[in-house]
Order: C-alpha cells, then structure tokens, then sequence
C-alpha cells in the first residue's frame, strides 16, 4: 500500500477498516473533543492525524495525556499554506479510504483537517458525521467559518451542540440526519480536570493564587497577523492590575518577534503552551481568562469562570449570554477592568449557572447515533 511521501501508518494494515470508523483530526482542541468518542469506539477507531498541529506541545502529547492510542495514521501537512494544507491531506485520506473504506468518517469542528477529512469521505461514498454542527459567526473573513458551512452540507449526520445550531442548520435547509448531542467538551473538562490537590499543586508551580490572576490566549490570525490587534491585546493586559500568565502559542511568539513587539511581553507570565490538566487547573482558579480560542468560550462555562473574548466576531453565542463578553482589541483594556471591579459576585453568579453545552453525555449520543447511522458496523468497542 502506498501513502504518498507525507503520510505514515502504524495500524498494520489489517484490512479490517470496512469495520472500523474514521476519526479524521489535526489539532488539539479536535484530539481534545473527540477523546470521548474515541474511547467508546475502542479497537473500532481509526484515528487519522493530519499534522496540521505539529508542534508536540500542541499535539503529541495530547493522546497520552487523554489516555490514547497515538494515530494509526499520521500524515504530514503541517507548515503548508491553508490550500496545500486541506490539498495534500484530502489526495493522502482518498487513497487511504480508496484501499480500505471504512464504515464512516467522523470529524470535528471547523479546522483544515475537518473540511479535509469531510471532502475525501464525500469523494469516496462514506458515510460522513460531524461533530459540532451548527456553528455559524457569519463572518466570512474567518476561515473556519467556510469550513464547517462546507462540512455540515456534506455530512449525512450533524451533531449539533444546542438548538441554537440545529436552527442554524434548519436556516440553510438542513433537516434530515441532524440530532442534538450536547457539547463533547463538557466531559472533556470534567474527565480531564485535575482534583482539588492537584490544582493547587499547578497553582504553586506556577507561582499563582487562588483568584489572584489573569490566564489568557492568543492565537488567532485575525490577531496575530495585525500588529496593532496584536499591539492593542498585549497592551491591555499589561495593565489590567493583574499578574498575568500567558501561555504562548508558537504562531504568537513568532508574531512578536516579527512585529517586533517583544517589549510589551515584558512583565506579562509567559509560559510554554500546557497541558490539558495544567491549563484547566489554572483556568479554573482564574479572576479572569482572556482569550480568543473557540474552546475556552465553551471551557469557562463549565469552570463557571468570567471571560473575555477579544475577536471580531464568535460563533458560540451561548456563551456570551453569562459567561463571556465579546470585545475587539482595541477595547479590550476598558472591558478587563470593567470585569474585574465586579470581581467575587460575578465569581459567584456563574457558579450556580448550567453550562449551554449539555450535560456531560455528549460522546454517548454521538456514539449511539454513528451505530444506528452505519448499522452497526463497528468492531471492538468499549
């Protein structure tokens, strides 16, 4: 069998994938959301890494911090241009489902892996499922967005998370094969949210306190790429009268330096990306999180933590009907000290707050509809 320069496969090529599901990711908030689903599948997953994230902080280490396999699959796309990128993973995933179909291809979200994955499932008469329907921001500068409008047009099964984004899909003429799941990043957070002492123990390594700190992320183009967008954010949080700790994102450094900025990471707690258990132990006992990740918007409102969102525009609404407030960079000083000076009170609204996205059961029903969407095609699982 023969992969292509950019792919390598370590599932010894069986012959058993007219059996198995597909689990097509690149990045970490997709190995992220899709571990639950992963695990109840078991032997039946057949887990596809695009390398779309290829940096091991930002995915390798991952799969063994949730407990997986590492991929069956691994192909080599990251560092290519956004088109390159979704090219060479769709030509690699076609021949890979050309020689061993498999009974469906799931993927998540709204990544170059997600609309690469869906592309080559629809190409090869697979059976294709998407997690995370429903999404729309309707900002057609984010790419992301013509991805997952690309994807839940091709899926013959949309799990959306709220009834929210099954009428986002009801107003594209999207009806049939679309069900209502819940969120799989509400078991991601409590699975993966370490126990009280483990979080202080975090906490001390850090050198932060219970409430005492600021966590924020920075990693999206519409952020990093401009200057002053990039200018404006690290500014506010320079000042906000908290200490701040900043986990940088490789793109983000990168930007610094060629922005030249490097002096307003002065002062700032800039740390290397973490870990699952780290950053939820740090989110957790935040005043505040910062950031401009689609995950955190969905993570806080299962921490019951305050959070500003600094983007032009968001996807996830239900977030901002408590949780979160949504701000350009430029506002983005007023908005902290706005959040701040409400301090324990908003600390102890949220906490008796249920989170939009479910109730913690989401991989289950999207497990026990992929069963009914292939029959029961699927082997070895948990």
């Amino acid at each position: 069998m023969t992969l292509g320069r950019s792919a390598a496969r370590s599932d010894g090529g069986t012959g058993e994938a007219a059996r198995r599901i597909a689990v097509v990711l690149g990045t970490r908030p997709e190995i992220i959301k899709l571990a639950g689903i992963i695990d109840l599948l078991g032997d039946a997953a057949q887990v596809i890494h695009t390398g779309q994230h290829y940096d091991d902080t930002l995915s390798g280490t991952f799969f063994a911090e949730h407990d997986l396999k590492p991929p069956a699959v691994q192909l080599q796309v990251g560092g290519l241009r956004r088109g390159a990128q979704i090219g060479r993973a769709v030509t690699d995933l076609d021949e890979l489902f050309a020689e061993e179909p498999p009974a469906a291809v799931v993927v998540q979200g709204d990544t170059n892996a997600t609309v690469a994955g869906a592309l080559a499932a629809n190409a090869a008469g697979i059976p294709l499922v998407h997690v995370e329907a429903g999404l729309r921001s309707y900002d057609r500068a984010m790419p992301e967005e013509h991805n997952r409008v690309l994807v839940d047009h091709l899926a013959d099964l949309c799990c959306a998370a709220t009834a929210g984004n099954v009428a986002n899909l009801a107003a594209e003429g999207i009806v049939d094969g679309v069900v209502v799941t819940g969120n799989t990043v509400v078991e991601a957070v409590q699975r993966q949210l370490p126990d009280a002492g483990q979080r202080r123990a975090a906490l001390d390594r850090h050198g932060c306190t219970d409430g005492g700190y600021v966590l924020a992320t920075v990693h999206r183009p519409e952020n990093t790429d401009d200057p002053d967008h990039l200018a404006a954010i690290l500014g506010a949080l320079r000042t906000c009268g908290r200490p701040v700790v900043l986990p940088l994102h490789p793109r983000t450094r990168a930007a610094v330096g060629a922005h030249g900025l490097d002096h307003l990471l002065d002062g700032l707690g800039v740390i290397e990306p973490l870990g699952s258990g780290d950053f939820l132990s740090l989110a957790a006992h935040a005043a505040l999180l910062v950031s401009d990740s689609g995950g955190v918007q969905e993570e806080c409102t299962v921490l019951k933590r305050p959070l500003v969102v600094v983007r032009n525009s968001t996807e996830r609404p239900e977030s901002l009907d408590h949780f979160a407030r949504l701000v350009e960079p430029d506002h983005l000083a007023a908005a902290l000290r706005d959040v701040l000076a409400v301090g324990p009170d908003l600390l102890a609204t949220l906490a008796g707050l249920p989170s939009p996205y479910g109730d913690g059961r989401a991989s289950e029903r999207i497990v026990t509809h992929l069963d009914a969407l292939v029959g029961g095609a699927r082997s070895g699982a948990r």
